[in-house]
């Protein structure tokens, strides 16, 4: 007796080969969602930015507006090049090195590999400092950078030593640089690190954006054409083919990057009325993706924050209103804060802050004749975020609001007897 065959059935195989479809799809629908550079995983957030890493900070405070992942040291690619940016403008600053000051290329700038960004300078070519810095500005040209470098240290290691100094001195906790462009994979920095070396260059030298924002920079006159800026982002590239669907008004700096170990990086900063941001972007998968991702950051600030002014100038602080001065006319004088204190808050909240810390100088240490506005003492106030609970806090001066002239003779003798009989009858009181 032969068994019975059952017949397949079709409708089975078609749900099994479905499942397996399923299982590959939704497989591949992982990668897929690997969003950083060469499929690496971006690090999840509430904004849906494809990065490893990203901050956005009010450029005045330093506060912190919106971070991802930001204090994990990360290859910095040619961002790097913002400490090498911020050392020549000290340096011109502090007159070791001036504008048209005209630099000899060394051996060491010639032989910058020019498979990356190159202005193509052959040994003992001579470029002023502002030929040079436009083109590491404008185009993140490799050997100008190592041009400028090495006149500045005698080599590009010499540079990173002064870089890493540098870095500590500003206390960039996380930077370690090893190159002075960024080509070096083992150069790295936090997010929340770049973002505070780019407050600190627009806040010490303004001048810095006047390079930055140029859209472009012929460095020879015989060069066919000029150089483009590499930051598709700025403002002003809304007239330009081909870049006006990635311009973002407002924005005028500051520096991009890119190596494999990277990805697409870009440190940038826009302005809109009284507000300047700062924002950091590590590991996006694209160039123009670091620009997009960087969007979404300014897109949320300018629709979520707005600067609201807590404190006036010339406010008098409860726990200290008066301060003492010796042999003045008046033995107090009134003081007011400075300055204002102004935050970055959510728009539609009404921020509170209260005093945390006053501290005034001592009777000693103020003697008559002091002018109306001296600094006396300071005051630090602090606002929490009702959100976040993150914590912020500001120190402002505080000054005297009128003249403190000095008594005459007679005044300060008779008061010199007063606070004599004054502390004897104070010192036989406490005999009893």
């Amino acid at each position: 007796m032969k068994e019975k065959v059952r017949p397949v059935r079709i409708k089975t195989v078609i749900a099994a080969s479905l499942a397996v479809w399923m299982v590959m799809l939704s497989l591949g629908s992982a990668v897929a969602m690997a969003n950083g550079y060469q499929g690496r995983e971006s690090t999840k957030n509430d904004l849906g930015l494809q990065v490893k890493a990203a901050i956005l900070i009010d450029a005045d405070s330093g506060q912190v507006l919106y971070e991802v992942n930001s204090e994990e040291p990360l290859p910095a690619a040619s961002m790097t090049k913002l400490m090498t940016e911020y050392i020549v403008l000290e340096e011109i600053t502090n007159e070791r090195l001036s504008w048209d000051e005209v630099i000899t290329t060394s051996a060491e700038a010639a032989s910058t590999p020019s498979d990356g960004s190159s202005v193509f300078l052959a040994q003992g070519d001579q470029h002023t400092v502002r030929d040079l810095y436009k083109a590491m500005a404008v185009g993140s040209a490799n050997d100008a950078t190592i041009a400028l470098a090495s006149q500045i240290a005698g080599s590009e290691q010499g540079f990173v030593k002064k870089m890493n100094e540098v870095a500590a001195e500003l206390g960039l906790k996380t930077a370690i640089f090893t190159s002075a462009t960024g080509l070096s994979e083992t150069t790295v920095i936090s997010a929340t690190d770049m973002a505070r070396l780019a407050q600190i260059i627009l806040s010490k030298h303004p001048e810095f954006l006047d390079y930055s924002k140029l859209q472009e920079y012929k460095f020879r006159e015989r060069d066919k054409d000029p150089i483009i800026n590499i930051n598709w982002m700025l403002g002003t590239n809304v007239n330009q083919k081909g870049l006006k669907h990635l311009a973002y008004e407002g924005v005028d700096g500051m520096k991009t990057g890119f190596i494999n170990a990277a990805g697409y990086n870009f440190t940038g900063t826009v302005k809109r009325g009284e507000q300047r941001f700062i924002s950091v972007v590590m590991d996006t998968a694209t160039k123009s993706a670091r620009f997009n991702e960087t969007a979404k950051m300014y897109n949320y600030g300018f629709s979520t924050f707005e600067k609201k002014t807590v404190l006036a100038p010339k406010s008098v602080v409860e726990t200290a209103k008066t301060v003492k001065i010796k042999k003045g006319k008046k033995k107090t004088l009134p003081i007011v804060t400075e300055k204002d204190i102004t935050f970055m808050v959510k728009k539609g909240v009404e921020p509170k802050i209260e005093v945390v810390s006053s501290d005034v100088k001592s009777e000693a240490e103020l003697v008559a004749p002091i002018p109306a506005g001296t600094v006396v003492g300071t005051v630090t106030y602090k606002y929490t975020d009702a959100e976040t609970k993150q914590e912020l806090k500001k120190t402002v001066n505080l000054v005297t609001t009128e003249d403190g002239t000095k008594a005459g003779w007679f005044r300060l003798m008779f008061r010199g007897i007063g606070d004599f009989f004054s502390g004897l009858f104070n010192g036989i009181v406490n005999l009893f």
